[in-house]
Order: C-alpha cells, then structure tokens, then sequence
C-alpha cells in the first residue's frame, strides 16, 4: 500500500470535497434553494401591485434600490472592497456593464410579460433558458454536443415552431427573456470566478442607475411618476424591488455553496413551474391546444437535457474515483 504523504493526503482531500458536498451545511442547502427560486417564481404576484406604474418605471425604481440593497449589504458584511476592486478592474467593470443591459433587458420584457396579460410566454422562457443555455455553448464556446443534447434541441425547436403557429407569430417575449438571461449567464461565467455574487450585482445596478435616476427625475419633471403622487404604500413597494431582486439571489448563492450542481440544476426548475402555475390557474390566462402543444415538446425536450446530463455527471464521478483508485494504487 503506498504511504499517504502529505500531497496525496491533500489531494484526497480535494477530490473528497469535489464528489462530496459538505454534510454539516446540507440541512440548510435545500431550504435556501427552495427559497430563493419560489420566491422567483411567485415574482408575478408582486409587481402587479406597483401598478399605474409601468413596466420602465418599475425597472429603474429595480436598478435604484437594488443598489441601495446591495451597498447596505456589503457594509453590513464588510465585502465593499470587492465592490470597489470590480469598479477598478476595467475588464471586469466592462464584462459586468455589459450583463447589466442584457440584465435589464430580461427584467424589462419580464415586468412588461407581467402586466401585460402575458405571464405563460414568461414561464415559456425561462423553460427555454437551458436549452439556449446549451446552443449558446456550441455557437459561442465552440463546444461539442451529445447526442441527447441534440435532440433535446430539436425538440425545444420544434416547441418554438408550433407555438409560433398557433399564435400567428414567434414567441419574442419567451425568446427575449430566455435569450438575454442566457447571455447574461455567459457574461457573468466568464467574471463569476473574479467577483462574488452581491458585489457583481452592486457593480450592475451601479452603472445603471444614473440613467435609471435620469430617467426617474424626467418622470418627475413632467408630472407622469407614481412614486410621489400615489400615497406612502405605493411608494414604499416601489423601494421593496430592490429586497425583492438582492434576496433571492443571496439565498441562491447561499444555496449554490452547499448543494450539489445537480440538484441546483433540479430546483431551477420551480421558478417557470410556479409561473406557469400563476398564469394559467391564478390569472386565467388562454392556453389553446397548440401552446399546450408546444409547452409539452419543451417539456420532454427538458427531461432529456436533464436525464442526459444526470447520466453525464455520474460517469463523470466514476471516471475520478476511477483514476483516484489508480493513483491511490501508485
């Protein structure tokens, strides 16, 4: 048997920790996740209430007290540094203003789905997200599909196809959304690594916010903003959008350090379940037979992605417990 010196001693401690999720912290993991999504998902109840504002209204009001959110956060946890090193970097300051327009533009076309009657295209969407999530890696990243991968992209475009037809038009609000998250996604893997999640969103909601206050103090000027003209209430849930956009995302990346990447992958999941949910029981919204149709193809198009990618990362699992067994064994 081969002694257990100290590099291989911290090298299975490596590989332990990689297959192994931490057990202490899994208790609270699961609860975080359950959280952060289903309070994206139910995210459809809440803006609603900040009507006679629109859709831009609401968004800038999202940018200015999402910052305010964050700034307060990262005093009360003494992580403003991160926020100033990221403003400094020119790299990383250009890679996160750039996820702040496609940011922006996902949550515009969502408020706007909301309000506007068209809550099932947003759950659509955020169904399609992965599988423009894995086209996006063969076009940008250069990679390389299985089989499944492919199918399951056939599947979800042949969803887009049927729905398209039914409705006498392409889905834009489902591709909008799915699209710009799916960049945004991209964008924030290349700077995730650099920048943490509270400060990378300070840094978004940062170069937004002069246009977001610009904009706010035209609304003012002309007489046309909710904020000062539709009572206390109004006002204090216009300032909520920023605890209502920083929360979720702390408990999910709270949840992402204790849970396993596939099981994130499973919760992700209950955000366009709930939607769905709401916009078919809650707000009544027309579901004819082609979109059910078409919501049906994503849907298999999704078990396969999934099942595929289960399969994947097990024998993934194996083959490095595989060639640690050979290593332990030199």
């Amino acid at each position: 048997m081969a002694p257990v010196t100290p590099r291989r001693r911290r090298r299975l401690a490596a590989y332990s920790e990689a297959v192994t999720p931490p057990s202490s912290p899994d208790r609270w993991g699961l609860p975080l996740g359950l959280s952060a999504f289903l309070l994206w998902g139910a995210m459809p109840l809440f803006f609603p209430l900040l009507e006679p504002a629109g859709a831009v209204e609401i968004i800038a009001h999202r940018v200015v007290w999402s910052l305010v959110f964050c700034l307060v956060l990262l005093a009360a946890t003494r992580t403003f540094r991160s926020f100033v090193a990221a403003l400094r970097a020119p790299r990383t300051l250009g890679a996160l203003a750039v996820a702040s327009v496609l940011i922006l533009v996902n949550w515009t076309t969502y408020v706007y789905a909301v309000l506007s009657g068209h809550v099932l295209d947003a759950a659509l969407g955020y169904f399609i997200n992965p599988l423009l999530t894995v086209l996006l890696g063969v076009v940008v990243l250069r990679e390389r599909l299985r089989v499944a991968q492919w199918v399951a992209l056939g599947f979800g475009a042949a969803a887009v196809v049927v729905i398209s037809a039914g409705v006498g038009g392409l889905p834009w609000i489902a591709l909008t959304l799915a699209g710009a998250f799916g960049l945004y996604s991209l964008v924030k893997n290349r700077v995730g690594r650099d920048v943490g999640a509270l400060p990378g969103l300070a840094v978004e909601t940062a170069v937004a916010t002069p246009f977001a206050l610009g904009y706010l103090a035209w609304l003012g000027a002309t007489g046309v903003g909710t904020f000062t003209t539709e009572g206390a209430g109004h006002a204090l849930l216009l300032a909520a959008c920023g605890v209502i956009t920083g929360l979720p995302l702390l408990l999910f990346s709270a949840a992402a350090r204790r849970l396993p990447l596939s099981v994130v992958g499973m919760l992700q999941y209950l955000t366009p379940v709930l939607q769905f949910l709401l916009g078919l029981l809650v707000f009544g919204e027309h579901m004819p037979p082609t979109r059910w149709a078409g919501f049906a193809l994503v849907w298999v198009a999704l078990v396969v992605l999934t099942v595929d990618g289960t399969h994947h990362a097990r024998a993934a699992r194996l083959a490095a417990r595989a060639r640690s067994a050979v290593g332990d064994a030199a």
